[in-house]
Formats: structure tokens, C-alpha cells, sequence
């Protein structure tokens, strides 16, 4: 299938509760990397944690804008909106823009990934200003890990940069 379809696929199924529908989008050994969830692996913890999305909020909308492929890498900008359940925005409506990253592999989906800012996602959730540096700190630990960072931070001394 072409990109643009796979994107109309994804929303699709997001936005009506097909988590099998998203799940089937992609390879068996395939990685949905959610940037509230983290990272699942294979079809089945993709269905899961499309699950928790509705448990969370309901009436999801995902449009996907300006898409681009270069080989097996594919790039949109989205807007993201849902309606809260979340006990400290229950009704708000929610909303954020984003990047999202697909890599495929024989028309599936090997590995997503995506980029927002969290910040204002857990303002609008109403979230206290405790719990949001909380977990802002442990994406920030996460960001350090990460061994893409990891080369990076060895190139920055490799260049002479201070810490």
C-alpha cells in the first residue's frame, strides 16, 4: 500500500477503537513507540496500548499533514485531538501537534515513532505541576539513555564541547 494510505489507515483506526485494525498495519515483530506509553512490540501489545488510549479519552481525531517517503522512512506532521476521561480534565478537549517517523518493511510498519510536546499535552490534561516535572524528568533520563544521544554527547567531547 502507498503511504498516504497507510496514513488514512492509521488515523482510521485510532480514531474508531480498531485496535486490530492498527495492530494488523504492522510487521509481527513491528514497534509502536508512543511517546506517552513508550515503546510495544508486536501486534498484540500495539492492540493493548491502543486499548488504553480509549480508556483514557474518546472521540479521537488524528490528521496527518504534509507526509513525505524517502525509501523505506516515512515523516508527517499530525494534529492530535481526543476528548479527556483523565480525572483532572474529564470532558476537556484535548489537543497537540506532533512528527511522527514510520519505518516500513514489505509495506508494514516496522517501527513508529514520534515527537511533541509533552508540556503542553499535560497542561491541557490538567495535570499538577509535580507530576508533570515528574514525569517530564524520567523522558528526559530516557532521552540520555538512548544510545543515538549517547554517540552524540561522545561526539560533543570528541569535538572539545564542554558538558
Amino acid at each position: 500500500m502507498d503511504f498516504d494510505t497507510l496514513l488514512a489507515r492509521f488515523s482510521q483506526a485510532a480514531q474508531t477503537h480498531d485496535c486490530e485494525g492498527l495492530a494488523a498495519l504492522f510487521a509481527p515483530d513491528g514497534t509502536y513507540d508512543d511517546a506517552f506509553f513508550g515503546p510495544h512490540t508486536g501486534r498484540a501489545e500495539i492492540a493493548a496500548m491502543l486499548e488504553r488510549f480509549h480508556v483514557g479519552g474518546e472521540a479521537f481525531c488524528w490528521e496527518f499533514q504534509e507526509p513525505a517517503l524517502a525509501g523505506d522512512t516515512g515523516y508527517a506532521g499530525y494534529v492530535f485531538s481526543y476528548r479527556s476521561r483523565e480525572p483532572e480534565s474529564a470532558g476537556r478537549l484535548i489537543v497537540f501537534e506532533g512528527m511522527a517517523r514510520f519505518r516500513l518493511r514489505g509495506g508494514l510498519i516496522a517501527h513508529y515513532s514520534e515527537v511533541f510536546d509533552r508540556g503542553v499535552a499535560f497542561s491541557q490534561l490538567g495535570y499538577a505541576t509535580e507530576r508533570t516535572a515528574k514525569l517530564l524528568a524520567r523522558y528526559a533520563r530516557a532521552l540520555h539513555a538512548d544510545p543515538r544521544v549517547e554517540r552524540h554527547l561522545e561526539r560533543r567531547r570528541a569535538l572539545g564541547l564542554p558538558d
